[in-house]
């Protein structure tokens, strides 16, 4: 076993030498590999919504993907449920996290725009989804969310804003099929929830500033209609 030159790294070593480095999902791999500050924006949302919903003791995500933001949000939740449309990234996450002992957190293959959420949830939140989704088709996505939250729940909706396509890659643009402003993004969570709070983001640093200046916005919904 090789030994550290400052004692209090010796158990960092011993843990890597014990269980070996920690394994990335699918997209994240893709990320760090070509774009790695990004995964910091991406963090950066996680974090930002486990302290939001720090407390909540059953939490549902939905479009979780590789589960990148699954740990972080467990550090604030009680038990958190991931659901993606991709059984390939639902597979890789449920195997890893087996492998790596994560508990209280379970994943689910499920395409939400056909099938509601299974709750009861004491809140829910998907990030890089709804942009995704045909405007037609935007309607079965926030009824099935909310489906699965109790009265009092809250939810919290992620997406890039449209004022900032014309920065984003030539992929992202062409995924980007159902883009929203501040002003449409919060309107459309105001249709489910009483009370609509609308956050920015420019990189990783969130803030209630001027929104159309923003690259990405999060809505957060309380209490269901």
């Amino acid at each position: 076993m090789p030994v550290t030159k400052e004692p209090q790294n010796q158990t960092q070593v011993e843990e890597y030498e014990a269980i070996g480095p920690v394994q990335l999902g699918p997209w994240a791999s893709n990320v760090w590999r070509h774009d790695p500050r990004h995964l910091v924006f991406t963090v950066a949302r996680y974090k930002f919504v486990a302290k939001i919903l720090s407390g909540k003791a059953k939490v549902a995500e939905i479009g979780c993907g590789d589960g990148l933001g699954t740990p972080i949000v467990l550090q604030e939740v009680g038990f958190l449920h991931g659901v993606d449309i991709e059984p390939i990234v639902i597979r890789d996450a449920e195997a890893r996290f087996k492998q790596e002992n994560i508990q209280n957190c379970s994943f689910e293959v499920q395409d939400i725009v056909q099938s509601s959420l299974t709750g009861p949830f004491d809140a829910a939140f998907s990030l890089d989804v709804v942009e995704h989704i045909p405007s037609e088709l935007e309607t079965k996505y926030m009824e099935h969310i909310c489906a699965g939250l109790i009265q009092e729940g809250v939810c919290l909706i992620g997406t890039p804003n449209v004022t900032a396509a014309p920065y984003a890659s030539k992929l992202s643009q062409e995924g980007h099929i159902n883009l929203k402003s501040g002003p449409e993004l919060k309107a459309l969570v105001g249709r489910y929830f009483h009370n609509v709070f609308l956050f920015s983001m420019n990189d990783e640093v969130v803030h209630t500033g001027f929104t159309p200046m923003a690259h990405y916005l999060i809505a957060m919904g309380v209490g269901k209609r």
